[in-house]
């Protein structure tokens, strides 16, 4: 009886840890926050990124809107923006090595906190892959698929043709 509780419990557990995939942190105004994730070369990375308003009734004061870098170890720039209260990003990792998400919060007296909300997917965990294509690499694909179906339909011709010889 307590074994099976306990293994109900551990695989509850389980469950609700896998369907957390985002972040949520409060920044201090004036602070700056980075948050780094290791990333294999040609890997797909997708993030979004939204301050949590504190009074849902009213519109976000300029003393909630960030400031977001997303570099590379290396220094590259992959995305930036200034004074927003959300944006996302969707890059295919050139390098492999740490990037890092930083976000700056203006100064502002009397000191505030912002709460962001922060989901930042990588590889396999990218789910959204039609928002992050652009139309010119469909394009580019669809031309790579019909040549591809094209040799395929003309091997598949020779190929009835030399049975019949």
């Amino acid at each position: 009886m307590i074994l099976r509780s306990v293994l109900v419990l551990v695989l509850l557990v389980g469950v609700l840890f896998r369907a957390s995939q985002s972040l949520r942190f409060d920044l201090q105004s004036g602070q700056t926050k980075c948050i780094a994730e290791d990333i294999k070369s040609n890997s797909m990375t997708v993030g979004k990124y939204h301050v949590v308003k504190p009074n849902e009734d009213h519109p976000l004061p300029d003393s909630h809107k960030l400031t977001v870098r997303v570099t590379s170890s290396y220094g590259n720039n992959f995305h930036s923006a200034e004074k927003v209260e959300n944006g996302q990003f969707a890059f295919t990792a050139t390098e492999q090595g740490d990037y890092m998400a930083c976000f700056w919060a203006p100064e502002h007296s009397p000191p505030i906190t912002v709460t962001v909300d922060f989901d930042w997917r990588t590889g396999v965990h990218t789910k959204d892959w039609t928002n992050v294509a652009k139309k010119g690499q469909v394009d580019a694909m669809e031309l790579e698929l019909k040549n591809l179906h094209d040799t395929i339909q003309s091997i598949h011709e020779e190929m009835f043709y030399l049975r019949e010889r």
